[in-house]
């Protein structure tokens, strides 16, 4: 196992009808944002709630962050922060919201060029202070909730950023706020959950027994209850897939362990090109990316088949094309197509992604820096 650091300060406050308990956990003198997405959290009542259990507090309420939250966008609601001196920010919400309010956060303590701040990668942002938030999460997906990450789109590209300054003070899960959620929604959410988990778990074994037993855990569970959650309203497994996804970027399984996120890198670009939903890139990109890397990722993948799958029968490549084969089949079931074809990315379109990957400097991806542009070719290809 690799040395490391492990921090993380959110409070998680999980359960049903939790809301009454906002007015401890924010400051009673707060001057709060409550931002929010395209209105479905108005629709069901939810911000109604939440504006409800802030008690007297002045609230000022902002509306409209898109899915891949868009930098002009985010930067409109810095305004109002600084406008109104806004010293507490309420995401309500799924991923984007979250990591959109990250950024705000951040970007109300600079005082210009606030489009650098994206351009750090995984390197903290370079601001001393950020405006404290915290997370009603809405969508179990990005696991944005419990962690110090955020991704925005600038210039139809989606830049990562982090800082330690906003991990979410607290983050308020409730699994009756999936009742309302489209079942696309929930595809993706749970596609994207066992992906961020594959990103940290099948790389090069390096002896960690917890962080390993930890992702197999969560896996089984997303296979076991996505799936449910998707087709029904079992409330038990709409708990478990919640906290799966919170676990699944939280930091803990991705201690002391080497961490991929090729899959991403790649999802990333074909979201920014073609608008494909985030989760379902990744179901496109992940089973054709283990093909191609069969020999790379060999003794992990084995592992997955034997510990994640019950695969014990046949040879070690047999067990590894069979995990590969059930993965796939797993997001089908969410009915997820896995073919860019189906969504009408064809050899061109698929240069202009290896192009634009160019162009962003994603030309050494994997844990071991090795997957070149060529791969990613043969990957995109083989995904057709």
């Amino acid at each position: 196992m690799q040395n490391f650091d492990f921090y993380n300060p959110t409070r998680i406050v999980f359960g049903q009808d939790r809301l009454g308990e906002l007015d401890k956990l924010i400051p009673a003198s707060a001057k709060v944002m409550v931002l929010y997405g395209g209105g479905s959290v108005k629709r069901f009542g939810t911000l109604e709630k939440v504006v409800s259990n802030l008690g007297d507090r002045e609230v000022i309420e902002f509306g409209g962050i898109e899915p891949n939250p868009q930098f002009e966008t985010l930067m409109k609601a810095v305004k109002v922060v600084k406008e109104n001196d806004i010293d507490f920010l309420l995401a309500v919400g799924g991923g984007s919201v979250m990591d959109g309010t990250k950024f705000i956060a951040l970007a109300a303590n600079a005082d210009k060029d606030h489009h650098t701040l994206l351009f750090h990668g995984f390197n903290p942002v370079p601001v001393e202070k950020a405006v404290p938030l915290g997370c009603i999460a809405t969508l179990p997906a990005t696991g944005s909730e419990m962690n110090a990450f955020s991704v925005v789109t600038y210039n139809e590209q989606k830049y990562p950023i982090t800082s330690p300054l906003v991990y979410p003070q607290f983050s308020v899960l409730d699994p009756d706020f999936t009742f309302s959620l489209p079942k696309e929604q929930v595809a993706n959410g749970v596609a994207d959950a066992f992906v961020h988990v594959v990103e940290q778990y099948l790389t090069q074994p390096v002896g960690a027994k917890v962080q390993d037993r930890f992702s197999e855990g969560i896996l089984r569970t997303l296979i076991e209850d996505g799936p449910v959650t998707y087709q029904s309203d079992d409330l038990a497994a709409r708990k478990n897939f919640m906290w799966s996804a919170t676990s699944a970027l939280n930091g803990i399984i991705g201690v002391g362990v080497p961490q991929d996120w090729s899959t991403h890198m790649i999802g990333h670009e074909l979201t920014a090109m073609f608008g494909i939903a985030h989760g379902r890139t990744l179901a496109i990109v992940l089973p054709s990316l283990l093909r191609v890397r069969k020999a790379h990722k060999h003794d992990k993948l084995v592992q997955f088949a034997e510990r994640v799958w019950d695969i014990t029968d046949g040879t070690e490549d047999e067990k590894i094309n069979q995990a590969i084969d059930k993965t796939e089949a797993f997001f089908n079931s969410l009915d997820i197509v896995t073919a860019l074809s189906h969504y009408g990315i064809d050899d061109e379109g698929i240069d202009t992604v290896v192009a634009n990957m160019e162009k962003m400097g994603l030309t050494q991806l994997s844990e071991t820096g090795d997957l070149t542009l060529d791969i990613v070719k043969e990957i995109l290809l083989a995904a057709k």
